[in-house]
């Protein structure tokens, strides 16, 4: 076989501190790169397959762990740059190489030759001396492939591998058309609109920023930016105003890029192969490899935090109501209300605004903040390289040193909305850190969509915002100190419902107050955020829970209900049925409605998982209680079992047992529900 051309630098990653050089890399490399990858792999892949010998863990199940890095390389630059910087033409790319990464890897998860020499290895792992780490390995490789369908019969395999390679073309669709819809709308505001009057500068700044990026020469746009669109819907008087933003915002993936089909048969299919493998749902067999294991445990969680967050939820809406009717209005409490009057009445009760705390958070404090954190827990120093370009020129490259100077890794954070950028947060990996053949150094990136300054100014978070910055540097720590052997257990390569654990126990030390007074200073004035502020944020952290918990606790269980149900035809009105059975309030919204609900269907990664945040939650508010129980919020033991058991020990460990490690015991969820004011 001729051998397929294709740029080196897709692969031979020689830039500083083993980067790839970014821009050596044209868009039309990826296409042959991943051929190439492709056809390297199977070669890789028959050779095991075919090996000669007894089938052993080194000659198996460790030949499988070094196969296939040209296309580990491929892939991650090519769904970075999918991600956080597309384009036509890579959009493109990614309806082609989405189904044929599928077919590549039911072809691998279907060779009856290479399953037979993984089940031998796996039937004889009681005699075989293997470390837990090992047998952890063998356990994934073997479970992967009984779930991808390697026991059924060829017919069956070969129908299992087309719903595989059709639920990645509508995945792809799915994201895609999301990202459509975001970067086709904004609303633009004259410089002299009076319905901005009451506008903070913050705000003002940023949305002149986004009419400047989306081709204005002056004047404001409302974008459906997370970072623009809250703070608008919270500050905007004007109520008809609210609505025209609210109504897009919540209405995206039904419009011209119409996801309601694609989520049908998305289920659909779903279902089919959740059932072909032995499965009642496709929750079932989703959760079968978690903490959680089944759909009832999930309800069993998410069902008395519903009814404690609806009744606190009916308590706000009434206050809300209230003072609609003490400004005169007349009318109900709708969903683009809340949060403008949430705000109002924050204001009274705390005698604060999110605008009044605001001018303190700087995204380049909080960066700071982050890395502090970092360093006093885990030792670790981030030296930010100016003169290492990233992948994009908003992009700030970080060296990672430990205690004793060394290199340990690269971080690389990417935290400004941009039209080629998907919404949301994510944290992901261009390499995972492991030690097999003298090991790989991790590289990892944060992707965030925080509202871009004006010119000169500084960029300013709101508090979620800041929690966002955290809870995506937890998952970056995760990966970082990932202290493994394997590749396939390392970093965040855990249970989905143990994978939230660390970035959301991260989040605590945001509001530890000796964080918060060090790194949240005024961006003109450059005093310290005052003390009497600080205790106001803090005794108002659980203001709005119920609103807040609804809204998440929404999702999760229309995710879960789509899951168990089977095929909904309607998936809409499945929605809106799962919601009146829930007795969901007229004035909120699910966090993520169905047709834009990116987490379970641009892809499969939380479906029938949005749970999973609840779920370690859970965890997350018992374990930062042994920092609260030794007296000092950096008190170095905990620290330490705190790295080795949860943030170093990846896959490599059951979830469950690597938390017992930790902390002792397991713990129950009323201490989730404390942490968010519910009980």
């Amino acid at each position: 076989m001729t051998p397929i051309s294709y740029n080196s630098a897709l692969v031979d990653w020689d830039g500083p501190l083993g980067l790839p050089r970014f821009a050596a890399i044209a868009d039309d490399d990826y296409g042959p790169g991943f051929d190439a990858a492709i056809a390297a792999h199977e070669a890789e892949i028959e050779a095991i397959a075919a090996g000669p010998s007894e089938p052993t863990f080194d000659s198996v199940i460790v030949a499988l762990e070094r196969a296939g890095e040209a296309l580990e390389r491929v892939s991650a630059l090519f769904w970075n740059r999918a991600g956080a910087d597309t384009n036509d033409t890579i959009q493109a790319l990614e309806r082609a190489i989405a189904p044929k990464l599928s077919r590549h890897h039911s072809r691998i998860a279907q060779n009856r030759r290479l399953f037979a020499r993984v089940d031998a290895v796996w039937q004889a792992r009681a005699a075989s001396g293997l470390s837990t780490e090992q047998l952890r390995v063998l356990e994934r490789h073997w479970k992967g492939f009984v779930r991808a369908g390697a026991a059924l019969d060829p017919d069956r395999q070969e129908k299992l591998a087309a719903i595989n390679e059709r639920l990645a073309e509508l995945g792809t669709a799915f994201g895609q058309n999301v990202l459509a819809d975001e970067a086709a709308w904004s609303l633009h505001l004259d410089d002299a609109d009076a319905r901005l009057a009451d506008q903070p500068d913050f705000l003002l700044g940023a949305m002149a920023a986004a009419a400047r990026e989306r081709g204005h020469a002056g004047g404001y746009a409302v974008t459906l930016s997370r970072s623009i669109i809250e703070p608008f819907l919270a500050f905007c008087a004007d109520r008809d105003l609210r609505e025209t933003a609210f109504r897009a915002w919540v209405g995206r993936g039904e419009g011209g890029n119409d996801n309601r089909p694609l989520v049908a048969e998305m289920l659909a299919l779903r279902d089919e192969k959740a059932r072909m493998l032995g499965y009642a749902s496709y929750a079932a067999y989703k959760l079968d490899d978690t903490m959680a294991k089944t759909p009832q445990a999930v309800n069993e969680l998410l069902m008395p935090v519903w009814e404690k967050a609806l009744a606190r939820a009916g308590a706000e809406a009434a206050a809300l109501s209230g003072l609609i009717a003490e400004a005169g209005q007349n009318h109900r409490l709708a969903a683009w209300d809340w949060r403008f009057y949430a705000e109002r009445l924050r204001a009274r009760a705390f005698d604060f605004s999110e605008a009044e705390l605001k001018p303190y958070l700087q995204l380049d404090r909080m960066i700071d903040a982050a890395f502090d954190v970092a360093g006093r827990l885990f030792g670790l120093s981030f030296r930010y390289r100016d003169d290492i370009p990233g992948y994009h020129p908003d992009v700030r490259v970080f060296e990672v040193v430990d205690a004793a100077g060394a290199c340990v890794g690269v971080f690389m954070g990417d935290y400004f909305a941009r039209s080629s950028k998907r919404s949301g947060a994510w944290m992901s990996a261009l390499q995972s850190r492991h030690k097999l053949d003298g090991g790989r150094l991790p590289v990892i990136y944060n992707v965030m969509n925080f509202a871009r300054p004006a010119a000169g100014q500084a960029a300013l978070l709101s508090l979620d915002d800041a929690r966002t910055l955290f809870h995506e540097f937890g998952h970056a720590l995760h990966g970082l100190l990932s202290d493994v052997t394997y590749p396939s257990v390392s970093g965040t390569a855990v249970a989905r419902d143990f994978v939230e654990l660390p970035s959301q126990l991260f989040e605590h030390w945001l509001t530890v107050p000796e964080i918060l007074t060090r790194y949240a200073v005024h961006h003109r004035t450059g005093e310290p955020i005052p003390p009497a502020l600080v205790e106001k944020v803090l005794a108002a952290r659980n203001f709005n829970a119920g609103f807040a918990t609804v809204e998440f606790a929404a999702s999760a269980l229309v995710d879960m209900a789509f899951h168990t149900a089977g095929a909904p035809a309607d998936p809409l009105a499945f929605e809106a049925d799962r919601l009146a059975e829930l007795a969901m309030p007229e004035a909120i919204v699910m966090r993520h409605r169905t047709p834009h609900f990116a987490h379970v269907f641009a892809g499969d990664g939380y479906s029938a998982g949005y749970y999973s945040y609840l779920w370690s939650e859970v965890l997350d508010a018992d374990a930062f209680s042994a920092f609260e129980e030794a007296g000092d919020p950096f008190e170095p033991e905990t620290a330490a079992r705190l790295r080795r058991h949860i943030y170093a020990s990846g896959g490599s460990l059951d979830p469950e047992e690597a938390y017992r490690r930790f902390r002792g015991q397991l713990p129950s969820p009323e201490a989730m529900m404390r942490k968010r004011g519910l009980l």
